[in-house]
């Protein structure tokens, strides 16, 4: 974890229960939230994964801090055959569990109750990994990547959709004032966890990214490393291989 990246309050909890505590508490808000806040552009990033997964044909996939399974559900346009959603929120997996019936996909999808950063799976298994908004979150990140990268099969794919902060005037001013008013004064209108959307917008605004985290990325030894900014850098989808 950068040591930026702070506990979303004080609190003798660590930030993996810290966070647990949160998702579960916001879980049943999560997605309406998650389409006001985002304005549903979050959407259509997704959906650009999807596209450039589909290249790549895989045929088992990982997506962590799966949440309420959006990004699980939207990869099942991949041609899949197996995809696992894995989650510390019990909460967050209840309302994807939901929508997964709902959509009859429960032979294609499996959502797990588990710890990104210890994965009970063997090395080498999954033709990809997927992480949306979920990195930032991480207690260790390096150990969180480290423990991606073994479970994925020679040369695999991983694809992280993750904030950033926009470097070029006036997107840079007006994310700043997004953050700090717009998301925290919706989060806590809205939210039974007021300090959650603090702790999102804190986290997302201290969190490498860009050139930062493709360091990172190589650092634990994956190579092909491609930034690509979304929506003026307000988010950015990063893809690698093993």
């Amino acid at each position: 974890m950068s040591e930026k990246v702070k506990p979303y309050k004080d609190s003798e909890l660590g930030k993996k229960e810290q966070v647990r505590q949160m998702f579960d508490t916001i879980s049943k808000n999560y997605d309406g939230l998650n389409r006001v806040i985002s304005f549903g552009i979050d959407l259509k990033w997704r959906k650009r994964i999807v596209s450039l997964l589909k290249k790549k044909n895989p045929k088992i996939i990982l997506d962590i801090a799966t949440g309420t399974a959006d990004l699980a559900i939207a990869m099942t346009d991949t041609g899949a055959e197996k995809i696992i959603g894995l989650d510390i929120s019990p909460g967050m997996l209840e309302v994807g569990e939901a929508k997964i019936s709902e959509k009859s996909l429960g032979d294609t999808i499996t959502l797990v109750v588990g710890d990104s950063e210890n994965l009970l799976f063997e090395d080498n298994t999954f033709d990809a990994v997927t992480v949306a908004f979920g990195v930032r979150n991480f207690e260790n990140l390096e150990k969180g990547l480290q423990e991606i990268y073994r479970v994925l099969r020679p040369e695999g794919s991983l694809v992280i959709l993750e904030t950033s902060v926009p470097t070029k005037t006036p997107f840079k001013q007006g994310y700043k004032l997004y953050t700090k008013y717009v998301l925290t004064g919706i989060g806590r209108a809205f939210s039974k966890d007021r300090s959650a959307y603090d702790y999102l917008s804190e986290s997302a605004s201290v969190f490498p990214h860009g050139k930062e985290f493709n360091n990172i990325l190589s650092k634990i030894g994956f190579i092909g490393i491609e930034n690509m900014p979304q929506t003026f850098g307000v988010a950015s989808i990063y893809v690698a291989t093993k």
